[in-house]
């Protein structure tokens, strides 16, 4: 069985002094970045949690990456299957549950892909892919929670 190894790099640039002197003393910042990528990421915590709201939180690229991932392996199977697809959007919702001693996990995400496609005979097999592209997302096959999708698809 092959395994792949991936690095990332987390550089926390949140202390404003005095460290982590107390809970309200740094903030959440921080950059993620990969050897050899041009851009980093700005990241913070959620606002809920004294995040920067203008910078993207771990939850956010939780869901990001569910959806790119699920993205990817869609488009594969279409081309896979001879659907055309000529567009691709989604707007991926999640729901994250926070425990009583703080501690929380996600229960819930639900991709909703708006897809268009080349000819309307390719509309019902472009809907059947969600499901396949989901049993092949090693992204979801991660998660501890049911992905739904509710695709919207037209020519």
């Amino acid at each position: 069985m092959k395994k792949h190894k991936y690095t990332i790099q987390i550089d926390w640039t949140g202390n404003e002094g005095d460290g982590t002197l107390n809970y309200k003393s740094y903030t959440r910042s921080h950059t993620i970045s990969v050897n050899g990528k041009y851009d980093k990421i700005m990241g913070s915590s959620d606002p809920s949690f004294l995040g920067d709201k203008t910078k993207y939180n771990p939850e956010e690229l939780f869901l990001a990456s569910i959806a790119s991932c699920h993205m990817l392996w869609y488009l594969h199977l279409c081309s896979v299957h001879n659907i055309v697809v000529t567009d691709y959007m989604d707007h991926t919702t999640g729901v994250m549950q926070e425990d009583e001693n703080g501690s929380g996990k996600f229960v819930a995400a639900t991709l909703h892909p708006q897809v268009k496609v080349a000819q309307i005979s390719m509309i019902k097999k472009a809907h059947e892919l969600h499901k396949e592209a989901n049993t092949m997302c090693f992204i979801a096959n991660s998660c501890n929670f049911d992905i739904g999708h509710d695709a919207t698809i037209t020519t």
